[in-house]
């Protein structure tokens, strides 16, 4: 008979997959086979969904700051040219937050950008 030198170990790897696939859809989540798969493909979803993530967001920020320059007859380009000139190092996320919750600050900070364009 052979001798088996690890089936504890292997009980408890098997047994972490199988909690982490437990809500999966059918043999994903009951047969061990299906559910590797599953757990490797559901981390490569997860690895490209945070870079995807950051992405989101960075598109977001710009479409609120678009959307608080329309007031001001300001296109997003000539606005964040005119920041570079001014030398304001906001980031696109504080730009955002400004644009949305304070819109009289970020009316001084579009009036800076426009003093340095011209």
């Amino acid at each position: 008979m052979a001798r088996i030198k690890n089936a504890s170990l292997r009980k408890v790897r098997r047994r972490k997959l199988m909690k982490r696939t437990s809500g999966f859809f059918q043999a994903r989540g009951k047969t061990f086979r299906q559910a590797n798969e599953a757990a490797m493909k559901a981390d490569a979803n997860a690895f490209r969904g945070r870079k995807e993530r950051k992405r989101q967001f960075r598109r977001l920020w710009i479409v609120r700051i678009n959307a608080g320059l329309n007031p001001h007859g300001l296109s997003y380009s000539r606005f964040m040219h005119g920041l570079k000139l001014a030398g304001v190092s906001l980031d696109r996320k504080a730009l955002a937050e400004l644009a949305v919750h304070e819109p009289a600050a970020f009316g001084a900070v579009v009036e800076k950008a426009q003093q340095a364009l011209g």
